[in-house]
């Protein structure tokens, strides 16, 4: 508790603090809930910095955003703003909104009271995501100044592509002697050329990198007790990036009715219906800014990630494990067939998909 305290005393807040304890149930940063007397309760964070090596760009991003949108909202008319954008409060020291001892790094944002998250993934929370990160892409479109990468290549799928590569070079673990790791290195690349090409259409002009939240997960969108959608929230990843990005990440974990380790992939599937529930959510917000490429190319996208992510495990486990936490010897092998099951399935639905995005 005198710990925290030390680190509190570095920010403003009102009232006298009462209780603090662990928050929610994040893997990245430490998360503390602060209760106070006054009226309002904080949540203090430690931030990972192993991860968002650059902190100060990373709090900048947030900064830049969460101004931007609480513009947006006072325009716009809108009332109880300070539960629709987080609010951080600024260093005493320094005026950032963080603070380092030299070693760890800190932030405080004012606690959304009577909010909520959820965990469930349906076609009715599907939807209200895809509405909640088009709306938050759009209040985003016209965002002044330049915001940085808090994870520099973070969806690049030729750089990933390349790690691939690499690793099976390398050998490092001698597992390509298995004759079922060469079959799925042979599988990836020969799709490789098809999945690259955003970051082809990018250098071509044809493709505009937006501000994106880029960890689109259900449970990342508060909600009032009436139901209703308040704000986006876990903003270290917003950043540059292509709205493949935000519409491709969430499909990936949402619409497989499996997790992505599951080793049964008879029950691998790609869901239609939370594709289209999603899609149709986010095309009602996004419409006002989407290029009619980004539109035709959302099913792209739909494919684009659970094919990423076969590539990025399948290279850890190529090099013996070293970037993923495994609970047995073969579980990013397991997780490389279940991301490859599921883009198969996607990829057989894609002209369904089109057909859903045009009746959007």
């Amino acid at each position: 508790m005198e710990a925290y305290m030390d680190i509190l005393r570095h920010f403003v807040l009102e009232g006298e603090v009462t209780e603090i304890k662990p928050l929610g149930n994040g893997l990245i940063n430490d998360t503390l809930l602060v209760r106070t007397d006054g009226a309002d309760d904080y949540v203090l964070q430690r931030i990972n910095n192993a991860i968002f090596q650059d902190v100060d760009l990373l709090q900048h991003n947030i900064d830049c955003v969460t101004r931007h949108i609480r513009g947006k909202l006072v325009a716009a008319g809108e009332t109880d703003i300070d539960r629709k954008v987080l609010r951080f409060l600024p260093c005493k020291e320094t005026g950032k909104s963080y603070w380092t001892d030299g070693e760890s790094y800190w932030r405080v944002s004012v606690f959304i009271k009577n909010a909520f998250t959820y965990e469930l993934v349906n076609p009715e929370y599907s939807r209200y995501a895809g509405q909640a990160f088009g709306h938050f892409e759009a209040m985003l479109a016209d965002i002044p100044g330049t915001l940085g990468e808090t994870i520099p290549d973070f969806h690049n799928m030729e750089l990933r592509a390349r790690q691939l590569r690499e690793a099976i070079a390398a050998d490092k673990a001698g597992r390509m002697a298995d004759p079922e790791v060469q079959a799925l290195v042979a599988e990836i690349q020969e799709h490789e050329e098809k999945m690259c090409k955003a970051e082809r259409l990018h250098r071509e002009g044809l493709l505009p990198k937006r501000i994106c939240h880029c960890d689109t997960k259900v449970n990342n969108m508060l909600f009032d007790d009436k139901g209703n959608i308040l704000c986006v929230i876990d903003l270290d990843t917003v950043m540059p990036s292509f709205v493949f990005s935000d519409f491709g990440d969430f499909l990936r974990t949402a619409a497989n009715p499996v997790a992505e380790d599951s080793p049964e992939l008879d029950k691998v599937d790609f869901r239609m219906d939370i594709f289209e529930a999603f899609a149709a959510g986010y095309l009602e917000t996004a419409k006002v800014f989407l290029t009619p490429l980004e539109r035709e190319n959302l099913p792209y996208a739909a494919c684009l990630f659970p094919y990423m992510q076969a590539v990025r495990f399948l290279a850890d486990y190529i090099n013996g494990d070293t970037y993923y936490k495994i609970s047995y010897p073969e579980h990013n092998l397991v997780r490389t067939r279940n991301q490859m099951a599921l883009f198969r399935s996607a990829s057989s639905k894609l002209s369904r998909m089109a057909e859903i995005i045009q009746g959007c």
